[in-house]
């Protein structure tokens, strides 16, 4: 599976290129807002989001059968940012399952910062 292009069609949230990384009866999964979905209705979520967006691949990881990426995703308009970790379950270079966790990007919490500990990582 090609995952910059996955990628980028995420990012313009292109229905048709994406339906054909799936296979028909794939699970799709975002844990951070207790969802699961099927093909059709990760579709309609992914690319009826409101705005632009933008991102890049951070890191990718492989395992067997399971691929593991790491992105940073941006509105166009440039308001802020979200992480997202997706680990997708791949067969015959079809996802069947795919579980992702998004995040907002942040400041650390104050009282982190109190203890002066850390830096930042941008």
């Amino acid at each position: 599976m090609d995952l910059k292009a996955f990628w980028q069609n995420i990012l313009s949230q292109n229905r048709e290129q994406l339906l054909s990384y799936f296979s028909e009866d794939a699970v799709i999964r975002w844990y951070c807002t207790n969802e699961q979905f099927t093909v059709p209705e990760y579709l309609q979520a992914n690319c009826e989001y409101p705005g632009d967006w933008t991102g890049k691949i951070e890191r990718v990881e492989n395992f067997g059968n399971t691929v593991v990426m790491a992105g940073r995703v941006f509105p166009a308009e440039g308001s802020g940012s979200f992480h997202v970790v997706s680990f997708i379950r791949l067969q015959n270079d079809r996802i069947i399952e795919m579980d992702e966790y998004w995040a907002d990007d942040g400041d650390a919490p104050a009282w982190r910062r109190e203890m002066k500990i850390g830096k930042p990582i941008y």
